[in-house]
């Protein structure tokens, strides 16, 4: 099967076999709710990519012909303003599915920070399986509503909280989301750069590291090795969090 996915940088097939079996996600994602059998169909359908870090899986413009879900890694997704600056919308982790698209082409960007595999799905294929099994459509349509929420805290976080407020908010989500995908909530590991979560939180990166430090310095955190974050106070960082 033919892959829009940029030539030249990391993203390759894996074996034609099928994971879904054994896959350690499922039960977060998209397919966990499919019996066998409907898990088979599904699985007819898709490719497993693998996209190393900082490599592309869709460009913002695109024609939105595949849909992915998350395995392994950790993907940032954006939009460029008009300006040409950089808006990260979210970070998705394995279990988050990624590409729908509202017309026939992506509203948005999606890069792999950590090596990435990704199960790829033809996106009409997927549409006509989808109207074939209710199941499959519910749990997506509670996926779109988690995002959608997600996506109004971004929006509060954007406008109306202080860099710390911003920060300690992000880490808190951060927790809470490892929280339900059965992980460690605390501490929490930070695959994405200072300007990651700057272009994320609306902030530069100079004051990402600032604030950071200012945490650090009052006990709120501790900044552990292989980009760990451990919340050393959490109802401090909650009471930052809330403006308090």
């Amino acid at each position: 099967m033919a892959t829009h996915i940029t030539a030249g940088r990391g993203t390759r097939p894996l074996p034609d076999e099928n994971p879904c079996v054994a896959c350690e996600v499922r039960e977060f994602a998209v397919c966990g709710a499919l019996d066998p059998e409907e898990l088979a169909q599904l699985s007819a359908l898709m490719t497993q990519v693998m996209v190393e870090a900082q490599g592309t899986v869709l460009c913002e413009g695109d024609p939105a012909t595949f849909l992915f879900n998350i395995v392994e890694g950790t993907i940032r997704v954006h939009k460029l303003l008009p300006d040409g600056r950089r808006q990260i919308t979210g970070f998705l982790y394995p279990g988050d599915f990624l590409g729908l698209a509202v017309h026939d082409s992506y509203a948005y960007s999606a890069e792999a920070i950590t090596d990435s595999r990704l199960c790829r799905f033809p996106r009409d294929d997927f549409y006509t399986l989808m109207r074939q099994m209710p199941r499959l459509e519910q749990r997506l349509l509670g996926m779109a509503s988690n995002e959608l929420i997600e996506a109004q805290d971004q929006i509060l976080l954007l406008g109306r909280k202080t860099a710390q407020e911003k920060i300690a908010s992000f880490f808190l989500m951060i927790s809470r989301r490892a929280a339900r995908r059965g992980q460690p909530e605390n501490p929490i590991h930070l695959p994405m750069g200072r300007t990651d979560i700057a272009d994320f939180l609306g902030l530069t990166t100079e004051t990402v590291s600032r604030t950071f430090t200012q945490l650090k310095t009052s006990h709120v955190i501790r900044l552990l090795e292989n980009s760990q974050v451990l919340l050393a106070d959490q109802g401090a960082l909650s009471s930052i969090a809330q403006g308090q």
